[in-house]
């Protein structure tokens, strides 16, 4: 074990944890030197390199000198937090990233709280040293206020500090004296995080931390072997979390080399491993010997906060673009998800073609939405809804989030007046040289939509970054979206003179050109109440001609929603129908009818109420 070292790569997101690995990667000689090396190699979906973050954590292992150390990236956004947590129990010590610009952000606090409570051993990064406007020293303060804010020991406070610039591959002790490598940053892991101390004569225990899948394999577990020693073929017994025993056998035994999983015959207490042939193993499970079955304490994975309702797609354009369409195939899908991600929940409904889905955040649940949609389902989805809990004394509790908006100081006003509408409290607010950094707590619900608004109001220059704090007594209604719709009339092919005639009625979300139908929505109105538009009207033929009358119509720019800003713009009785190749918002009754005799329901219920 002397020779061993297993950490984790902790940060808020885009602070640079990923691009940090990559250059271990290549300094510690992982690539030939004349292999075609990726940027963000352990950023491995598709849509993790889109995005520039990181949603699974994952393994990789480098070979420095005559040390392994096993790494962990995780993801430093907040929806990801289970992936988190649930690291800190694979490792001895932690790497926290730290921004030399942005310094301390809501998921450095959560990150650096789990690390703390695990009583593992830190080492700080101040990264991006080279970036403009840098204060790396004023940042390290930062960092050692923080720790002492969270109650960190005398041994964890006395963190040594790197400097790094991790795309430019440098890091040095000592920020005046730049360094042309990594090598400061390899010799503070090797003389700063312990070795293993694990037992690896005794019976065997290893929990799964993390789980992976493989069509061929199974369900795979990862995770580090606690006590004993793990044999490929070995007859183990799976404690489940329900107290049952489930004897099963090793048939895959992996452990990590760069980039790849290398087969091993045996592994020992200390080592990162993955496993498969254990059925349906979940993380926190405990592997065991199968004549000593000792089981260890199950591993916290906080609850989803947010929820949605996947409905199977019944508008008239259902089928015409996916191939995965049915209630069937929905639901296999959704179920098969909980197979990896263990923050997600997937409950039946009264309806058999709508399916009840919780996350632990819009990106959370918008990210299972894209890949789904990238695999051929279509579905509909309805408006994200916070999940409420009860304390003891039956009073209603809401999710509370820590936000933090970087603002220029001319818009400080307009963001402190919106979020007061959201039920947010001011808690701080610090003026720095080029922007006001304004801190909140706000009902979770009372961001829902709220991202779009801020660019809107701060012309694109106000930045968030929010954490779940915790739960308080609940708030009080907060307004929902201020401004009515444009519904389609009819059916057909949208036309440059139909829009260009309801332009002066609000902000359209479609082209001339693109098909409609009938309860569609095809923009946002300009006041609060919804309005049917017909925006496939023609023009008719005439043979009166003049001078200016058939000039081409000069039409507004459209507003063309992503997937995230069209879940944040819906409204309780709107649906957004996502295809493999359309994003669409409509009304949850397509028929104007129907929906007027619902409207009227609904008022003269508030009055009974």
């Amino acid at each position: 074990m002397k020779h061993l070292r297993n950490i984790a790569i902790i940060a808020h997101v885009d602070h640079g944890k990923t691009t940090l690995v990559d250059q271990l990667l290549r300094q510690s000689g992982v690539y030939r030197s004349n292999e075609a090396v990726t940027e963000r190699a352990m950023d491995s979906s598709d849509l993790e390199r889109e995005r520039g973050i990181t949603i699974l954590a994952k393994n990789t292992a480098i070979q420095y000198q005559d040390y392994l150390i096993n790494i962990v990236d995780t993801p430093g956004h907040a929806d990801f937090g289970g992936e988190v947590e649930r690291i800190m129990q694979m490792v001895d010590g932690v790497l926290l990233v730290v921004d030399a610009f942005e310094g301390c952000m809501p998921q450095t606090r959560f990150v650096l709280r789990k690390a703390l409570d695990q009583k593992l051993v830190p080492i700080v990064v101040i990264n991006k040293i080279d970036r403009p406007m840098a204060r790396p020293l004023e940042v390290v303060d930062e960092v050692l206020e923080l720790f002492m804010d969270l109650g960190a020991s005398d041994e964890q406070i006395n963190f040594p500090v790197v400097y790094a610039s991790a795309v430019n591959g440098t890091a040095t002790l000592d920020v005046e004296q730049p360094s042309p490598d990594f090598r400061p940053l390899f010799e503070s892991i090797i003389e700063t995080i312990p070795e293993p101390t694990d037992d690896a004569e005794g019976p065997l225990q290893w929990q799964a931390s993390i789980l992976d899948y493989s069509e061929f394999l199974g369900r795979i577990g990862i995770g580090r072997i606690v006590r004993g020693t793990i044999k490929l073929g070995q007859q183990v017994v799976v404690m489940k979390q329900n107290g049952e025993l489930s004897q099963q056998r090793v048939t895959k035994l992996y452990g990590f080399r760069g980039l790849r999983r290398v087969e091993l015959e045996t592994a020992s207490a200390g080592e990162i491993v993955a496993v498969a042939g254990l059925g349906d193993l979940t993380v926190g499970e405990t592997v065991a010997d199968i004549n000593a079955p000792e089981a260890l304490p199950t591993i916290p994975i906080e609850e989803p906060s947010l929820q949605m309702t996947f409905v199977v797609n019944d508008s008239p354009f259902a089928g015409l673009e996916g191939t995965h369409v049915t209630s069937r195939k929905l639901r296999s899908r959704l179920y098969a998800e909980l197979e990896k991600d263990v923050s997600l929940r997937v409950e039946d409904t009264e309806s058999p073609d709508a399916f009840l889905v919780s996350g632990r955040g819009e990106l959370h649940l918008s990210i299972l939405i894209e890949t789904m949609r990238r695999e051929g389902y279509e579905m509909q989805v309805s408006k994200p809804r916070v999940i409420f809990k009860r304390d003891e004394n039956n009073k209603l509790l809401e999710p509370i989030e820590h936000v933090i908006i970087d603002v220029p100081e001319e818009h400080v006003g307009t963001v402190m007046e919106r979020l007061g509408g959201r039920r947010g409290e001011l808690v701080q607010m610090i003026q720095g040289t080029s922007s006001t950094r304004l801190e909140f707590h706000v009902p979770a619900r009372g961001l829902i939509g709220f991202r779009s608004e801020l660019l809107t109001a701060t012309r694109g220059y106000g930045t968030m970054h929010h954490t779940f704090l915790h739960y308080e007594p609940y708030k009080g209604d907060i307004s929902d979206r201020q401004s009515g719709v444009l519904v389609a009339s009819e059916a057909g092919t949208s036309t440059a003179y139909a829009i260009a005639s309801v332009e002066e009625r609000g902000v359209l979300f479609i082209t001339p050109g693109a098909q409609v139908y009938a309860g569609m929505i095809v923009g946002e109105h300009s006041r609060d109440n919804d309005l049917v538009v017909n925006v496939c009207r023609e023009k008719h033929m005439s043979n009166v001609r003049s001078a200016t009358k058939d000039d081409t119509s000069r039409l507004k720019a459209p507003r063309i929603l992503s997937l995230e800003a069209a879940l944040e713009y819906l409204a309780d009785d709107e649906y957004c129908e996502v295809t493999p190749k359309t994003i669409r918002l409509r009304k949850k009754k397509l028929n104007k009818s129907e929906r007027e005799r619902a409207q009227k329901q609904s008022n003269f219920q508030d009055v009974q109420s």
